[in-house]
Parts: structure tokens; sequence; C-alpha cells
């Protein structure tokens, strides 16, 4: 299995592993994502660490506790998604970069 690897060449990689997840790490902080239920009615907004940081509901739906709990959820659901997905995208595309 490793044969055909250079084993003095470990601390280089793991350093190399290090750096890139940090740029992973801060790179994902500048992101924001936003979802909309209800045809706009809410609307959430996470950073690419998966952290709500801004929700926004249409008065209309005050009334309507059922409703309201149900766009939450989606648009909630829907950021995070959101989020996830970047993550694994940006997380082949450092992985990527490494040859073993």
């Amino acid at each position: 299995m490793f044969e055909n690897m250079d084993l003095s060449k470990m601390g280089e990689l793991f350093k190399n592993v290090q750096e890139r997840a940090q740029e992973f790490e801060n790179e994902l902080a500048k992101k924001e994502f936003c979802a909309k239920s209800g045809g706009g009615l809410v609307k959430v907004s996470a950073n690419g660490k998966g952290e709500i940081i801004d929700l926004s509901i249409d008065e209309s739906l005050f009334d309507d506790k059922e409703s309201l709990q149900i766009l939450l959820i989606s648009a909630i659901n829907d950021a995070l998604n959101m989020v996830n997905q970047n993550k694994q995208s940006m997380a082949g595309d450092i992985l990527g970069g490494f040859k073993l």
C-alpha cells in the first residue's frame, strides 16, 4: 500500500493540508447563502460555517403560526443545504489538489 510513497515527505504534506484547511475555513467565513420560502415571505441567510446570520419574516405571517413554522423550517433547511453543498464542493477542490 505504501510501496511508492516517500514517507519523508509526510510532514510537508501534513503542513500543506493544514494550510489548505485554514484557507478553507477563511473562505467559508466570507460566504453568505440566502434562501426564501413562501414567495419571499420568509428569508434566511447563513454564513459558510452554517450559522444563521439574518432572518426576515413578513408581518402577514404573524397571525398564522403554523404557516410561519413551515416556511421557517423550509427556508432554514434550504440555506443549510446550500452551505453543505458548498462545503462538499470546496473540500473536493482542496483534496483534489493533493497527489498522494
